[in-house]
């Protein structure tokens, strides 16, 4: 179902794909939108090591919840910030794919846990995040994209 990497030699593997995953705040997540079109969007989102899902927060209405709500299935690519060779203009990146199905997750207090550790891969300022919680809480939506293909690659531009 899934389509092998063409070149192998690039593959990374899931173990640096995971790294990826839990190390970069952010990431393009694509879904089916309106009239069947693609629609990417830039997101922040945290990798579970407890349960291999790859967790996301926003608002509770939306294109994006309202094209999750009628179609599942999702792509979500990750790249990193890339290597660059001492006098070479071109970059070194790692990227990871993910393939999937998003599950919306009702449970309140989930919410804030995983909202919490999501935060903290951009500031360990706990006061900072119990007031965002606070404030914005009742008002978001967790989903977690639930990995049934993951793919990587190391590639040099060129």
């Amino acid at each position: 179902m899934f389509r092998d990497l063409a070149r192998i030699k690039q593959k990374l593997s899931e173990e640096e794909c995971i790294s990826i995953l839990k190390r970069e705040p952010r990431g393009v997540l694509s879904v089916l939108g309106d009239d069947d079109y693609p629609y990417g969007m830039p997101l922040n989102h945290f990798y579970c090591e407890e349960d291999g899902k790859i967790y996301f927060h926003s608002g509770k209405i939306g294109h994006k919840i309202d094209s999750i709500r009628k179609h599942d299935k999702v792509s979500f690519c990750v790249y990193d910030e890339g290597i660059r060779k001492e006098g070479d203009w071109a970059l070194t990146i790692k990227s990871v794919i993910v393939f999937g199905r998003i599950e919306l997750i009702e449970d309140v207090e989930k919410t804030y846990e995983i909202s919490r550790r999501l935060s903290r891969k951009f500031t360990g300022d706990e006061a900072y995040i119990d007031e965002e919680i606070r404030k914005s809480g009742p008002r978001t939506l967790l989903f977690a994209l639930i990995p049934e293909h993951m793919t990587g690659k190391v590639v040099r531009e060129a």
